[in-house]
């Protein structure tokens, strides 16, 4: 998930076609939290730190207090931010800008057909 709706949508056609699986976005933290709290499921949560009304760390936490297996990726285009992802318990961090490849590369490590 991605603020800027053209990244976001690029992303979701890009790992569509990577992961051969449905990919859903949210245009914020707070539409993802209550997609998972009316009991959908989610293989692995991809997130911007920069997003409206509930930023990505505040979504991260959330979802690990209740799911800790889940897996969380973090992106964003501060580098400051890899450092707190990693300490927040992020399973990964993908610095913005990112190439189609690294996206693809980070997601299929945790993919398993």
């Amino acid at each position: 998930m991605d603020d800027d709706s053209g990244i976001r949508d690029l992303t979701v056609n890009a790992l569509t076609y990577c992961v051969n699986r449905e990919v859903l976005s949210f245009e914020n933290g707070q539409s993802a939290w209550q997609y998972l709290q009316d009991g959908n499921e989610a293989d692995i949560v991809i997130c911007d730190v920069d997003m409206p009304d509930m930023d990505g760390f505040e979504l991260m936490a959330k979802i690990k207090e209740q799911t800790p297996e889940k897996i969380f990726i973090i992106m964003s285009g501060r580098d400051a931010n890899e450092k707190k992802a990693e300490l927040a318990r992020a399973d990964a961090f993908l610095a913005k800008p990112f190439s189609i490849n690294d996206l693809f590369n980070l997601v299929q490590s945790y993919v398993v057909d």
